[in-house]
């Protein structure tokens, strides 16, 4: 026969202490050189980097052909 006794409760899980978070000071001139370095790599990508055609436009011919079912 069953018995209605319910299951022994666990017990509770040990408290973790968080460690404190590491000392954030950032040195105004490593600061300064991040800042640069960015500037730099940004101004070496330019606007070259997004134009993908030229000041005419794309002048290649578009393909207009439909495809057979053998896709010749």
């Amino acid at each position: 026969m069953c018995s209605r006794r319910s299951a022994p409760v666990p017990p509770p899980p040990p408290v973790v202490q968080m460690p404190a978070p590491p000392a954030t000071v950032i040195d105004p001139a490593v600061k300064n050189a991040r800042k640069n370095e960015k500037k730099n790599a940004a101004m070496l990508a330019g606007r070259k980097s997004t134009i993908l055609t030229g000041s005419k436009g794309d002048l290649t011919e578009a393909n207009t052909t439909k495809k057979t079912l053998l896709g010749n």
